[in-house]
Formats: structure tokens, sequence, C-alpha cells
């Protein structure tokens, strides 16, 4: 049975998402962060880490399916919401089409970052997602925005 994610509180959850970010910023990340909520419960916290780990997969997003693949069984994952501060870029909308999460919700659009870090618009997660993973967005948007126009 799917899970009753229309009464599900986006903004809640992306508060953690947020502080996630902040924290990637602080220590001199890009500010991007997610939290992976089963049953109204957190599971999964990451923030980026591409640059402290000089490791280009350490996309919040990205850990997280990666995480997800490996600790939680097939039934459980499609159960399960990703908030993230920022869409997923298309590596790792990719590697969360294999993880086969229930939604994904973003409070800041990849063509919002653009105007932030410049580049073009990538595809988009729902284009990659379709079929797979439900994707929302925006959620939050305004604080989503200020941490990036704080950072870039």
């Amino acid at each position: 049975m799917a899970p009753a994610f229309d009464s599900f509180d986006h903004e809640a959850y992306m508060e953690a998402a947020f502080d996630l970010a902040r924290e990637a910023a602080d220590r001199g990340d890009r500010p991007f962060g997610s939290v992976l909520v089963h049953d109204e419960e957190i599971i999964m916290r990451e923030s980026n880490r591409v640059v402290t780990e000089d490791d280009v997969r350490r996309h919040p997003e990205l850990h997280i399916a990666h995480r997800a693949c490996r600790e939680l069984d097939p039934e459980t994952r499609p159960e399960t919401v990703m908030c993230t501060s920022t869409e997923p870029c298309p590596m790792c909308s990719g590697g969360m089409r294999y993880a086969e999460l229930g939604r994904v919700v973003y409070s800041v659009g990849s063509d919002e970052i653009v105007e932030f870090a410049g580049g073009e618009i990538p595809v988009r997660s729902a284009d990659i997602l379709d079929g797979i993973t439900e994707v929302v967005g925006p959620v939050a948007n305004e604080a989503g925005r200020a941490i990036h126009e704080a950072f870039w």
C-alpha cells in the first residue's frame, strides 16, 4: 500500500535539509543537504562533501540513494520521501532511479541554480525520474534561495 504522501509535511523536513546545506557551506562545500524520511521519521541525513572529501560522488542525494539501496529493502524504498534543499542534478537523479524512492521534494529548482552558479539548465529531475519517483517542488523556496544567495 502506498504511503499517504499528500498529507506529508514537506516543510518540516525541509528545515533539516536546510540545516545540512548550511553545514556544508560552513565547512567549505557547496550548500546542498538532504534527508530521507520513512514513517514520518528522518532515517538518513547527508550534506554535500564534494570539496572536503575530494569526491564528485558526494552529492547528498546520490549518497542517500546509494545508502538506501544498501540499507533498505526494495519494499521500503518506495515508502520514503527525500527532502532536499535543491533539485537533484542529472547524476543524482540517475542514481535515484535505481533506488526507486517514493517521492523527492526540493526547495530550489535546477533552473534557479543557474542564476547563482552559472551554466545551463540541466535535464530536470522529473524527466529522469518519470514513472519511478514522484518529484515535487519548489517547496519553501524563499528559505532555500536565501541559503544560495548567502553562499554564491
